[in-house]
């Protein structure tokens, strides 16, 4: 029979192998985005913030007894690198990755609460507490994108139309 402990054991593990994904696109996408420095620095903020993350996580798991899924976190790893391979070669990549961003960031947002009720169900207040942190953390994230979305897209489109414009002359 699983347990509530169980649940909450195998789903910080998800959790941890999404920060361990989160970790591996923040860290490609920061260095691709020099023409946009206000998200190229608000990514690499947050992937400090993911790190720090994922480091929380492994202690919950260790206290609770348990451990990492080495599979988990490798899976996760290798879809963000299939992810940035596929921004990478779309002409739109800084569109591309405020929007998954934005998607990843929602995600984690409903994961953290998932974990935040079930160590609480658990009576595991540490384990709660870590949550809550992260989560605030996932949400401010996510406020960002959406709020320099509009600016990010127009600046994008204006960059490509200059270019068009520059091409057309030539």
């Amino acid at each position: 029979m699983t347990t509530i402990d169980d649940y909450l054991n195998n789903w910080l593990r998800d959790a941890h192998a999404a920060e361990e994904q989160a970790e591996t696109m923040l860290s490609t996408a920061s260095d691709r985005l020099k023409d946009y420095p206000d998200l190229a620095n608000r990514i690499r903020q947050h992937q400090d913030e993911t790190t720090n993350q994922r480091k929380l996580l492994e202690e919950c798991l260790e206290r609770r007894g348990t451990s990492t899924s080495t599979t988990k976190d490798l899976m996760a790893k290798t879809s963000a690198m299939f992810q940035d391979m596929g921004k990478a070669m779309a002409g739109d990549e800084v569109v591309k990755t405020v929007l998954f961003s934005y998607a990843f960031e929602q995600m984690e947002i409903a994961s953290y609460r998932i974990l935040v009720t079930a160590a609480e169900a658990a009576g595991d207040q540490q384990t709660r507490s870590v949550c809550e942190r992260i989560l605030q953390e996932e949400i401010a994230m996510a406020d960002w994108l959406q709020q320099h979305s509009d600016a990010i897209t127009r600046q994008f489109l204006s960059r490509e139309a200059d270019t068009t414009a520059r091409s057309a002359r030539a």
